[in-house]
Protein backbone atom coordinates (compact mmCIF):
# COMPACT_ATOMS: atom_id res chain seq x y z
CA UNK A 1 0.00 0.00 0.00
CA UNK A 2 1.70 3.37 -1.03
CA UNK A 3 0.54 6.77 0.12
CA UNK A 4 1.78 10.24 -1.30
CA UNK A 5 4.08 12.67 0.76
CA UNK A 6 0.91 14.90 1.63
CA UNK A 7 -1.24 11.91 2.72
CA UNK A 8 1.51 11.02 5.05
CA UNK A 9 1.65 14.18 6.17
CA UNK A 10 -1.79 14.63 7.32
CA UNK A 11 -2.06 11.05 8.83
CA UNK A 12 1.26 12.07 11.04
CA UNK A 13 -0.36 15.54 11.86
CA UNK A 14 -3.48 13.73 12.81
CA UNK A 15 -1.91 11.21 15.03
CA UNK A 16 -0.16 14.28 16.76
CA UNK A 17 -2.88 15.70 17.47
CA UNK A 18 -4.80 12.74 19.09
CA UNK A 19 -1.90 12.00 21.03
CA UNK A 20 -1.83 15.80 22.69
CA UNK A 21 -5.56 15.19 23.07
CA UNK A 22 -5.18 11.80 25.08
CA UNK A 23 -2.22 13.22 27.17
CA UNK A 24 -4.39 16.02 28.32
CA UNK A 25 -7.04 13.66 29.18
CA UNK A 26 -4.73 11.43 31.55
CA UNK A 27 -3.49 14.53 32.97
CA UNK A 28 -6.49 15.71 33.35
CA UNK A 29 -7.90 12.62 34.79
CA UNK A 30 -5.08 12.63 37.25
CA UNK A 31 -5.16 16.26 38.71
CA UNK A 32 -8.93 15.39 39.31
CA UNK A 33 -7.99 12.22 41.31
CA UNK A 34 -5.44 14.06 43.55
CA UNK A 35 -3.17 11.63 43.25
CA UNK A 36 -5.47 8.62 43.52
CA UNK A 37 -4.45 7.60 40.25
CA UNK A 38 -0.95 7.82 38.57
CA UNK A 39 0.11 9.20 34.95
CA UNK A 40 1.08 5.30 34.55
CA UNK A 41 -2.37 4.04 35.90
CA UNK A 42 -3.99 7.08 33.78
CA UNK A 43 -2.18 5.66 30.57
CA UNK A 44 -3.23 1.86 31.09
CA UNK A 45 -7.17 2.89 31.22
CA UNK A 46 -9.56 2.02 28.66
CA UNK A 47 -10.76 4.42 26.29
CA UNK A 48 -14.44 3.67 27.86
CA UNK A 49 -12.83 4.09 31.24
CA UNK A 50 -11.29 7.45 30.26
CA UNK A 51 -14.68 8.36 28.70
CA UNK A 52 -16.52 7.27 31.81
CA UNK A 53 -14.30 9.18 34.17
CA UNK A 54 -14.45 11.91 31.95
CA UNK A 55 -17.87 11.78 32.45
CA UNK A 56 -18.07 12.59 36.24
CA UNK A 57 -15.36 14.70 36.56
CA UNK A 58 -17.57 17.09 34.22
CA UNK A 59 -21.18 16.15 35.78
CA UNK A 60 -19.10 17.17 39.11
CA UNK A 61 -17.82 20.60 37.86
CA UNK A 62 -21.32 21.56 36.96
CA UNK A 63 -22.68 20.29 40.46
CA UNK A 64 -19.76 22.58 42.16
CA UNK A 65 -21.07 25.40 39.71
CA UNK A 66 -24.48 24.93 40.50
CA UNK A 67 -24.11 24.87 44.36
CA UNK A 68 -21.76 27.24 44.65
CA UNK A 69 -19.27 24.82 46.62
CA UNK A 70 -15.60 25.04 46.25
CA UNK A 71 -13.77 22.95 43.63
CA UNK A 72 -10.37 22.43 45.05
Amino acid sequence: MTSSPDRIEKIITDYDKEIKSIRSDLLKICWHMRGGVTYDEACALSFEDRSSIGDIIKDNLETTKKTGLPYF
